[in-house]
């Protein structure tokens, strides 16, 4: 059996954590052969809760779980990790959008970048899941100078597996009987969730575009579109808390898929440093189509974009430059 490798999450006593540590310590994410050792962050606070947490974790028996550690100190938490989960942030309310977030988010975000960047190995792939999460990444990247940009990345896989659950559900399909989503842009009511190059298994095994299966634009370009982007807080609207199961899976798929690699034949969305493809900003932190092999990504090129979509990835640029903006803002204040 392989070495333990290092895992830190932070939030670790929050109800994403809570879903995420069990999928983690079972081999859902680094494999069934993988043993490891869990880093658990939160603040002071939430030590008496976190412990509780430790405790589960022991009693799941998990037999890839070699060692638990619990901490106030992010020096602990980041010390040695190969892996990265920041979860733990401002939570998202009902009637906020996720700009209000950015004042509070970014000084967490520039304090743990800076431990990374002290603590971490410098080979660490590093996850932001807390919101506004683009911008959070951007942050913590900025702040962590000696490790790779492309160590970094942020979640945008909730989005697409939310889209792909819609169209899955819509034509009575399996959800993973859908392929190549992208979810372009911003973790925010902006993105863009394109079908343009997707396809699906139909019910009766053929296989089709997804605009040929579903034959409705109006609904690919309306309700479809809005129901992706507004899912969060739909979500907080019923529980009266945000996505937390659903937000689990997505950090364990994302970080899967990094990690071990993607189908050659498709394709993830992850949000990545924009090197201006697609016209897109360079520098800010946004969800491109992208291919995994050996740890490493890729953005997809060659995808056509139509003058719908253009308008759509405009959109949301838009607003990941003026997140930026206002961010550095914070961080010089």
């Amino acid at each position: 059996m392989a070495e333990p490798i290092r895992v830190v999450v932070t939030g670790a006593a929050g109800q994403i954590a809570y879903s995420l540590l069990y999928q983690l310590a079972k081999g859902d994410v680094f494999g069934d052969q993988q043993p490891l050792s869990l880093h658990l962050l939160d603040i002071e606070p939430m030590m008496g809760v976190l412990n509780g947490v430790v405790m589960e974790l022991q009693d799941c028996a998990l037999p890839l779980l070699r060692e638990v550690i619990p901490t106030a100190d992010p020096a602990v938490a980041f010390k040695d990790v190969d892996a990265a989960f920041l979860v733990g942030a401002m939570p998202r309310k009902e009637g906020m959008e996720r700009k209000d977030l950015l004042a509070a988010n970014v000084k967490i975000f520039k304090a743990q970048g800076q431990a990374i960047d002290q603590h971490a190995k410098k080979t660490v792939k590093v996850l932001v899941v807390g919101n506004p999460a683009n911008t959070n990444a951007l942050i913590c990247s900025k702040y962590a100078p000696s490790i790779p940009p492309a160590n970094f990345s942020a979640m945008t896989r909730l989005d697409q597996n939310r889209a792909q659950a819609q169209i899955a559900n819509r034509l009575g399909v399996p959800v993973n009987n859908v392929s190549k989503i992208t979810i372009w842009g911003n973790h925010s009511s902006t993105q863009f969730p394109d079908v343009a190059n997707a396809t699906v298994i139909t019910a009766n095994g053929e296989t089709k575009s997804v605009n040929d299966a579903i034959n409705d634009q109006a609904w690919l370009t309306g309700d479809f579109i809005s129901t992706v982007q507004k899912r969060g807080a739909a979500v907080i609207a019923a529980r009266k808390l945000s996505s937390a199961m659903s937000a689990a899976k997505a950090a364990a798929d994302h970080m899967k898929d990094w990690w071990n690699g993607t189908p050659a034949e498709s394709w993830v969305s992850m949000a990545v440093f924009s090197d201006g493809s697609y016209n897109t900003p360079v520098g800010v932190m946004y969800s491109f189509p992208v291919r995994c092999s050996k740890g490493q990504w890729e953005i997809v090129q060659g995808l056509t974009i139509d003058e719908f979509a253009r308008g759509k990835l405009d959109v949301t640029s838009k607003e990941l430059i003026e997140e930026r903006e206002e961010a550095l803002a914070v961080c010089q204040d």
